[in-house]
C-alpha cells in the first residue's frame, strides 16, 4: 500500500462470529481506542463486524454488554448451518460487505468458520489479513477447526501469535518470520480484567456450594456429543463423579439437543450434586472457573485460563492445539475414555497434579502489544503487508 493512498485505506475490520471471539476482540478494541486514532471523517479508524455465527443472545449479546463492547458497526446475520454452509455464507455476505465499505486491513480472531470465511473472502479483494492467535496446531485434520486455522494462516498477511509452538509450526510451514509477532494471548488480557468483578459474584454459593468444593464442566465437541453412544458414556460418567465432588455443568445448546435426541435427560434426574444449568455469561463462567476444585472441558479457551488460574484442567481430547497448557500449565488430555477421565479425577482429589508455572506473555497486555503494531501499520502505510489493493 503506498502512502499516498493511506486516506482511502482507513478504517480496518475486527471481525467477530462465535462466542469465543468476542473475549478476544475484547482487548484489542479497548487498546486501539485507547490510542485515540480517528479517521479523515473523525470516526474510529476501526469497526466491528459481527457476522452472527452465534446468533442468540445467551451464546453472545450478553459477551457485548460484560465485556464493553461497542455495538457492532456491521451485523451480517449468518446464523446456523453446516459448516460449508455456514461459511460460504460468511464469505458471501462479507465479500458484498467488504466491497461496498472497503477496509484497510480485515482483523480475524481464533479459528471459527468466520475467521476462514473472512480472511478468504478479504485476500481476493486483496485486502491485507490479520491473524489473531494465529499458528496454533492440533495435527488433527478431523478437526473443522484445524482446516480453517491452516487456511487462515495461509493467507494471512501478518499473523499474531499466542504461544511458543505457534512460531515454530509457522516457521515449519515456511511463513515468512517478518510476518509473524510473538504478543501473547488475549484471551488471558480478558481474564485479568474481568476476574477480579467475576470473584465478587461468588456465584457457586447460589448452588449451596463454596469455593474449592465442586468441578466444573463444559462440553461441546462433535467428537464428544454427535454419537450418542459416547456421550451417554460421558454423561453417566459425570454422574458417577458428582458422587465425590458436586459438578456444575453449564450444558452448551448443541449437547442438550444431543442429550434430548438421544434419550438421556433420565442421567440427570434425582442428581442433587450434579448440577446442569443453561449456558451462562463470561463473567458468570469465569468464577466457577476461579473458584473450582477441577475443571472437566473440551474448550481450548478453558484450557488457557484454567493454566492462567493454575486450576487442574482434565481435557476431555486426544490432542490440543494448546500444548504450552499440558507442558506448562494445568492440562491433561484425557480424551473421553471413562478409565482415564476417572483416574485422572482422583488425581486431583489426591492433590497429585501439578501446580503449573507463568506462561511467557500471558499478562494481560496482548491486546496493547498488538494495537501498536496496528498502529504502525497504519502510520506507515501498511510496510507489513505484502498484498496492496488495485
Amino acid at each position: 500500500m503506498r502512502k499516498g493512498k493511506m486516506k482511502e485505506f482507513r478504517v480496518i475490520d475486527i471481525v467477530a462470529g462465535a462466542r469465543p471471539n468476542f473475549m478476544k476482540i475484547a482487548p484489542v478494541v479497548r487498546a486501539l481506542k485507547a490510542g485515540g486514532q480517528v479517521s479523515g471523517s473523525g470516526k474510529p479508524f476501526w469497526r466491528i463486524v459481527h457476522t452472527g455465527q452465534h446468533y442468540d443472545f445467551a451464546m453472545n449479546g450478553v459477551f457485548f454488554e460484560q465485556l464493553g463492547i461497542p455495538s457492532p458497526s456491521v451485523h451480517l446475520g449468518v446464523g446456523s448451518g453446516s459448516h460449508g454452509a455456514q461459511t460460504a455464507r460468511i464469505l458471501e455476505l462479507y465479500e458484498a460487505h467488504a466491497v461496498k465499505a472497503r477496509p484497510a486491513a480485515t482483523v480475524v480472531f481464533g479459528d471459527v468458520n468466520s475467521t476462514v470465511a473472512c480472511a478468504l473472502a478479504a485476500v481476493k479483494l486483496q485486502v491485507p489479513v490479520v491473524h489473531v492467535e494465529a499458528g496454533l496446531r492440533s495435527f488433527d485434520r478431523s478437526m473443522p477447526e484445524e482446516i480453517n486455522r491452516l487456511v487462515t494462516d495461509t493467507l494471512s498477511d501478518l499473523l499474531f501469535v499466542s504461544e511458543p509452538s505457534g512460531l515454530e509450526n509457522l516457521s515449519r510451514e515456511g511463513i515468512d518470520e517478518g510476518k509473524v509477532k510473538f504478543v501473547g494471548n488475549v484471551m488471558i488480557d480478558t481474564l485479568v480484567r474481568e476476574l477480579p468483578e467475576a470473584r465478587n459474584l461468588r456465584l457457586c454459593r447460589r448452588f449451596g456450594l463454596e469455593p474449592g468444593g465442586y468441578g466444573l464442566v463444559t462440553l461441546h465437541r462433535p467428537s464428544n456429543v454427535d454419537d450418542p453412544r459416547v456421550l451417554s458414556r460421558l454423561l453417566f460418567l459425570l454422574s458417577d463423579l458428582s458422587r465425590e465432588l458436586p459438578l456444575v455443568f453449564p450444558m452448551h445448546p448443541r449437547t442438550k439437543k444431543a442429550a434430548d435426541q438421544a434419550g438421556l435427560g433420565h442421567v440427570f434426574e434425582n442428581k442433587p450434586n450434579l448440577v446442569v444449568v443453561d449456558p451462562i455469561p463470561y463473567r458468570e463462567n469465569l468464577c466457577l472457573m476461579a473458584d473450582a476444585r477441577v475443571v472437566l472441558t473440551d474448550s481450548g479457551g478453558m484450557q488457557e485460563e484454567t493454566s492462567f488460574l493454575h486450576i487442574p484442567c482434565l481435557t476431555l481430547r486426544e490432542n490440543t492445539e494448546r500444548p504450552v497448557t499440558l507442558t506448562r500449565g494445568t492440562s491433561r488430555l484425557v480424551g473421553n475414555d471413562p478409565q482415564r477421565i476417572r483416574s485422572a479425577f482422583e488425581d486431583v482429589l489426591s492433590d497429585r497434579w501439578k501446580k503449573g508455572e507463568d506462561i511467557p506473555l500471558w499478562d494481560g497486555h496482548a491486546g496493547e502489544r498488538i494495537a501498536g503494531i496496528i498502529f504502525e501499520f497504519m502510520a506507515q502505510g501498511a510496510p507489513a503487508f505484502s498484498c496492496k489493493p488495485k
